[in-house]
């Protein structure tokens, strides 16, 4: 059996104010209008990963309002008891199977991957966004690239300010380019491993999306090594400190994505095929990862089905479930998950007296 959540409780976690859920592995399908509290719940699941979950939201904003006493998720995943809290504004703390944990320590319960409709801009928009995009699925084939990056923001934020501050001194650069050169070449080879299994895992591939020819346009291209990178830095210094800010190195990476059929740049292509491309590497990610560590990811997809043909709809489900792991998925109606059938668990989301409240399909079923 796959991992999967066991069993999920909410207290004062954006709009619900307690909530439960049980489940039993099965593709998980959240209906409800908007508004209703579903991606909350999605939300909460994805932060049983490393990192500020789908929404990248500090602790304070996910506290339930007007309320302040902070909020708290508890959830049963892979034999692991996970709880998370944060009171009055204050940081996350983690406890894994009662101890007390680094968030780091998450990466080795499961893997999630996710889809939400903020990213449905993300081949036309800026390479921010790409980026992310990029190192999140990075992340979840190579957990320590986080690492990686925290060390190289921390050096170049450092670098920065002696650029800004017009310093001049070789002695003051050398340490500071020796850290980010180490972070550099690592988060360089990470995203490379993580480009060849998407693309061996698209390659093939039986499903209805499209296939995407992915690729890394860098600020300076053809830097690889530790050496490569400290030649960079240090020769850089000069048109650096003019602008201020280190103008080359991993973070200005852009991720760039063709429509393999079509020979056509992602963003020339429709909306919908700009979708259909997103939840392609979705899923090629989800293969992937079940490919290299033997278990699939729990996917996560915010608002999916509203974007697709009927046709479409049914494959999508399909392949969730030939993906063998726990899927949640949300949605306006029951109807848009009629194709599921019993492969799901399903679960109504309503907002009543101020708070959502979740309700499983066998009891709004007459």
């Amino acid at each position: 059996m796959s991992v999967f959540v066991a069993d999920l409780s909410l207290s004062h976690f954006r709009s619900h104010k307690r909530s439960q859920m049980v489940l039993d592995g099965r593709p998980v399908a959240l209906w409800g209008a908007n508004g209703a509290g579903k991606t909350n719940v999605l939300e909460a699941v994805s932060l049983l990963s490393p990192g500020r979950g789908l929404r990248r939201a500090a602790a304070e904003e996910i506290a339930r309002r007007p309320e302040t006493i902070g909020w708290k998720i508890r959830a049963g995943i892979g034999g692991h008891e996970i709880e998370m809290e944060a009171e009055g504004g204050g940081p996350r703390r983690l406890l894994l199977d009662g101890k007390p944990a680094a968030q780091v320590a998450l990466a080795g319960i499961a893997r999630i991957v996710w889809l939400v409709p903020a990213q449905d801009r993300l081949w036309i928009e800026g390479a921010e966004g790409r980026r992310r995009f990029l190192d999140r699925m990075v992340m979840s084939f190579v957990p320590g690239h986080a690492a990686d990056a925290l060390a190289y923001d921390k050096a170049m934020r450092e670098r920065n300010r002696l650029l800004k501050d017009g310093v001049g001194d070789p002695a003051w650069y050398g340490a500071l380019e020796g850290q980010m050169a180490r972070a550099a070449a690592a988060m360089v080879a990470n995203r490379e491993t993580a480009m060849a299994l998407i693309a061996a895992a698209q390659d093939g591939a039986d499903t209805a999306f499209p296939a995407a020819d992915l690729g890394l346009a860098e600020a300076v291209d053809g830097l690889r090594s530790e050496a490569d990178f400290e030649e960079t830095f240090a020769a850089g210094r000069g048109r650096d400190m003019a602008a201020g800010r280190t103008l080359a190195g991993p973070h200005r990476t852009d991720l760039t994505a063709r429509y393999a059929a079509k020979d056509m740049a992602a963003a020339q292509c429709s909306t919908g095929e700009q979708k259909a491309l997103l939840i392609s590497l979705v899923l090629a990610n989800a293969r992937a990862l079940k490919s290299e560590t033997g278990e699939p990811p729990l996917v996560l997809l915010d608002e999916v089905a509203a974007h697709l043909d009927a046709g479409r709809r049914a494959a999508l489900f399909d392949e969730i479930c030939a993906l063998g792991g726990q899927a949640w998925m949300t949605g306006t109606g029951p109807e848009l998950f009629a194709d599921l059938g019993p492969r799901a668990q399903g679960f109504r989301v309503v907002e009543e007296g101020g708070s959502s409240r979740i309700v499983p399909e066998s009891e709004t079923t007459p």
